[in-house]
């Protein structure tokens, strides 16, 4: 059977939304292909195919018969795509100065010196350097759609600057023909300059925004050093990334970043992992523990073992999830795709059908308005805008998300977020810290310590999940443990232990009453429901009560407020008893809450919810929440970096920070209203523009749109739109 391999490989030479189209239709064609889609945005294919069937240099070869190209070379992939894309950028810029030099005296000419000896000469020769130098692009590239019987927005360019040019040619050599006709000719050679600067200039601009909308991932890939000083043969050496393999010995000096994950085999440090975790306090790192590439050493030296290595680290893993979710399409997307699939056909017939009904109606006299009435339709067309309101968007909205510590899988995840109105939380581990600690230890005033070391070498003997927060507890205090003279362990109560000839007992309430212990008032259950109460005593006597709790994270009260704010209706689920549920519920304020619910209760309560016509986001842990998780409308799962569940949940908090969850279901709402705001207005724009460009308002007021400013609205129409997307990055959370 064979393999079902996904890949993103950048896309290159692409021009316009048509274009993403036209590879996205090519590359699926090929056999073997389960899925591919194009961002024009990011400049990305994403392709799912069969590796037995395909190789990706079969699929290079069917893009460049497509008149494009791709990086196929997975070695240093991102830096060669950002040298094609400076490259692109500084071509451009070259074109749109030498453009506009040249548009200057063509303008003056046609403007103010219409009539000195040679003047449509001199614009003819000063055009056609414009046309040869720097539009040829737009005539190749149209030349190769049409061989291949399709059409993208090259192909508007084409025609309208081609149409342009040829009839003012012909009206230079041969005006007799329209003045025996009682016509005055006119020649258009400044049209033909100024749409091809306008829509260079368009193109730089956008080129430069499209830049912008990926800084987010720039900034991911920034995090990657260059280089790695390696001990090997017992010398040290500096390597490219790209050359570590697992298990080399890689030396981390103080304030540098940390090239790949790995354990640290000798020295010891305090590193920042922020950038990956979101925890802004420096980790104490000791022999043994794991550290993340893309972290910084902040104070001493030390040798790791690497254990990952280039795409295998968790930071390339968020890099990699960040791009393929960028790349994905929103469902909306698929309908405008259809759009720009059909639009140039669409609009060149519109453009033939304004020349008829121009000449049907007014007659030759009106051949000039016909004419340039289609070359108008032609060039304020705008296949871009409606191509780049979507990506764009996205692009920015995940690379903000990303910013925030929040991974969002795919564009579906993020639209899907914003119709959510019911939220179910997992308690332990989301709501709470997970794991159980000492919140109290009440005593008799001026007990000797030997007491606390007794109890401590019991609890270092007992296996109960309570012993671990005592122990770590009485650690803390600098205690040795004593060496006891027995160990008993008491089903289902607690544990004894002797020691100096005395019996020394820790557990329930029960085995305080076995003992006949007395309980005073000032020794009662110091703290209310929810929390576990841990006896401690000698014989008959009670030496403490110990108060252990799964405590609630500080920021968990603040994002149930800040979602049941957003209009959502909060739940929670828990294996725990009633009385911990209930107590935690309650310090919460979440009135809706499941006790000693099981893997099954859960899955059949989210059903239940969904049945009832709402849309469930579950939060969860993506283990023993699992089956939830794949049953919700949207899966969350909060984590701390290193062992998030990345693959199991639509979205993932990279922090323990659960008013990251608020944030997200904002973004959500901010990104999916600022896509269907620029689709909107994308739509408006041909709706409206290409009617007035027929000359739709010439029998109202006799206004005709001249092509020059049909080409100056249709560049700013595209890059309105990726400004407009821009703006999402400024917005606060």
């Amino acid at each position: 059977m064979d393999t079902i391999v996904k890949k993103t490989y950048p896309a290159l030479k692409m021009h316009c939304a048509g274009c993403a189209t036209n590879i996205e239709k090519t590359v699926k064609r090929l056999e073997g292909v389960k899925d591919a889609s194009v961002n024009f945005a990011s400049g990305l294919l994403s392709i799912t195919y069969e590796s037995g069937k395909l190789t990706p240099e079969e699929i290079r070869k069917a893009v460049v018969t497509a008149g494009y190209d791709l990086i196929i070379e997975e070695d240093s992939q991102r830096e060669r795509h950002a040298e094609e894309q400076q490259k692109r950028y500084r071509q451009l810029k070259r074109k749109v100065t030498g453009t506009g030099i040249l548009a200057f005296p063509v303008l003056a000419l046609s403007m103010w010196f219409p009539h000195i000896p040679y003047a449509n000469e001199m614009m003819l020769v000063l055009a056609s350097v414009v046309l040869i130098f720097f539009g040829s692009l737009f005539y190749v590239n149209a030349w190769k759609q049409a061989r291949l019987g399709r059409s993208n927005m090259d192909t508007l360019i084409t025609l309208s600057t081609s149409i342009a040019f040829l009839f003012s040619v012909f009206n230079t050599f041969f005006p007799d023909f329209w003045q025996e006709r009682g016509i005055e000719p006119h020649v258009y050679y400044e049209a033909v300059v100024v749409i091809i600067a306008f829509v260079l200039t368009g193109k730089l601009l956008e080129e430069r925004a499209k830049g912008n909308t990926s800084s987010a991932i720039q900034r991911l890939i920034g995090l990657q050093p260059k280089t790695a000083r390696i001990q090997r043969n017992g010398t040290e050496i500096d390597i490219p990334i790209g050359q570590l393999q697992t298990n080399d010995l890689v030396i981390v000096r103080p304030g540098e970043q940390i090239p790949v994950d790995g354990q640290l085999v000798t020295g010891e440090s305090y590193v920042d992992e922020s950038m990956i975790s979101g925890e802004p306090i420096p980790v104490s790192k000791k022999k043994g523990d794991r550290v993340l590439a893309g972290t910084i050493n902040r104070k001493g030296a030390f040798v790791i073992n690497a254990t990952q290595v280039g795409s295998e680290t968790v930071l390339a893993r968020i890099i990699r999830m960040v791009q393929e979710a960028q790349g994905s399409k929103a469902p909306v997307q698929r309908i405008v795709d259809k759009v720009t699939g059909i639009f140039v056909p669409v609009v060149l017939g519109i453009a033939l059908l304004t020349f008829t009904v121009w000449i049907a109606v007014g007659g030759m006299e009106y051949f000039f308005h016909g004419m340039l009435s289609a070359v108008s339709v032609l060039v304020i067309a705008c296949p871009c805008a409606l191509g780049l309101a979507t990506p764009t968007a996205l692009m920015v909205g995940i690379g903000k998300a990303a910013n925030h510590h929040i991974l969002i899988k795919d564009a579906l995840a993020l639209e899907q977020m914003r119709k959510v109105n019911a939220v179910v939380l997992d308690k332990t581990g989301t709501l709470t810290e997970g794991h159980p600690v000492v919140v109290e230890y009440s005593q008799k005033d001026g007990q000797d310590t030997l007491f606390k070391s007794i109890l401590l070498a019991a609890e270092m003997r007992s296996e109960h999940p309570l012993a671990e927060a005592i122990v770590n507890f009485l650690q803390e205090e600098q205690l040795s443990p004593v060496s006891p003279d027995g160990f008993e362990s008491i089903t289902g109560k607690g544990i004894k232990v002797s020691y100096a000839s005395r019996i020394y007992w820790v557990g329930s309430r029960k085995l305080a009453n076995d003992f006949r212990a007395d309980i005073p008032d000032t020794l009662s259950e110091p703290l209310s429901g929810g929390n576990s109460i841990v006896y401690f005593g000698r014989e008959n006597e009670l030496l403490a009560v110990i108060t252990v709790a799964d405590k609630i994270k500080p920021t968990s009260a603040e994002a149930i407020t800040q979602l049941k704010r957003q209009g959502i209706d909060i739940y929670m689920l828990t294996g725990d008893g009633e009385r911990t549920a209930s107590a935690v519920a309650e310090q919460l304020g979440i009135e809706r809450y499941i006790a000693e619910a099981l893997p099954d209760d859960k899955q059949a309560f989210i059903r239940k919810l969904q049945s009832q016509g709402k849309v469930v986001a579950m939060v969860g842990d993506g283990i023993n929440d699992s089956q939830a998780l794949a049953s919700a409308d949207v899966s969350i799962a909060p984590g701390r970096g290193t062992d998030i569940a990345m693959d199991v949940a639509m979205v993932t908090l990279m922090t323990s920070d659960l008013l990251l969850l608020p944030k997200a279901f904002k973004l959500s709402n901010q990104t999916v209203r600022l896509i269907h705001r620029n689709l909107f207005w994308a739509f408006i724009y041909n709706l409206i523009g290409i009617p007035i460009a027929a000359g739709m308002l010439f029998p109202v007021n006799g206004m005709l749109l001249n092509p020059m400013l049909a080409s100056a609205a249709m560049a700013f129409s595209s890059v309105s739109v990726v400004l407009s997307s821009l703006s999402l990055g400024k917005k606060k959370l």
